[in-house]
């Protein structure tokens, strides 16, 4: 499906968020938020691949660069992503999905976390952490995982095997205790940075996107029925 590519700037305080939105050619229902980790911009390579083959399957993908390591700046610079999509007269969805990357997973799961009632709960449906960051390297015994503990709705992590922030043991302990639905997809042998020796970079991200497309169909063909 053929897709058209919106470039954005969305307010953020008294200064303007970059976005990229990548917008199907048909009617719209759902979206996905993107943003990337502690380094980089929304132009990541695997953040455009993903977006690229969520809108070539109809859907509507938002993609932005919020720089700086200071977590609390970027919760609030992704809520006002959300708030700029959920009152947006020229794309009006159903719901939304949010993503990131590293940190900006980290961010994601916050917004949801705080979600009031009272803010129209069903606009985001699910939550997509690439990479959690659940410790700091060789510090297992300090986990930030009190936000997930506080999620209701569905989440997908993808993670690496062999990913340095996020042990599979510790991860799979957290996603067993979590009060919402959730599937872990891991990467085989990849590290933080989804790199895996002897396997192509494009490669990996086919199987990232593969699973992540999947699982938002799956969940909103729940919504069909």
């Amino acid at each position: 499906m053929s897709h058209t590519e919106v470039k954005l700037k969305i307010p953020f305080g008294n200064k303007l968020l970059d976005a990229v939105c990548l917008v199907p050619n048909k009617s719209l229902a759902y979206g996905i938020i993107l943003t990337h980790g502690a380094s980089g911009d929304m132009n990541l390579p695997h953040l455009m691949s993903l977006s690229s083959h969520l809108a070539t399957h109809g859907f509507f993908c938002l993609r932005f660069t919020c720089k700086g390591l200071n977590i609390v700046h970027r919760i609030k610079a992704y809520k006002a992503v959300l708030n700029y999509l959920k009152t947006s007269g020229e794309y009006k969805l159903a719901g939304v999905f949010l993503g990131g990357r590293s940190m900006g997973s980290r961010a994601a799961a916050s917004v949801m976390c705080h979600i009031e009632p009272e803010d129209g709960n069903d606009f985001v449906r699910g939550l997509i952490c690439i990479s959690y960051p659940l410790h700091h390297p060789k510090q297992q015994q300090k986990l930030r995982d009190e936000d997930l503990f506080r999620l209701k709705d569905p989440v997908l992590f993808v993670s690496g095997s062999a990913d340095e922030m996020c042990e599979k043991n510790l991860l799979e302990k957290v996603a067993q205790k979590m009060k919402a639905p959730n599937k872990i997809h891991w990467i085989e042998k990849a590290n933080h940075s989804m790199a895996v020796k002897g396997r192509s970079t494009n490669d990996v991200f086919k199987e990232i996107n593969t699973q992540i497309l999947f699982w938002i169909q799956e969940i909103t063909g729940m919504d069909k029925k």
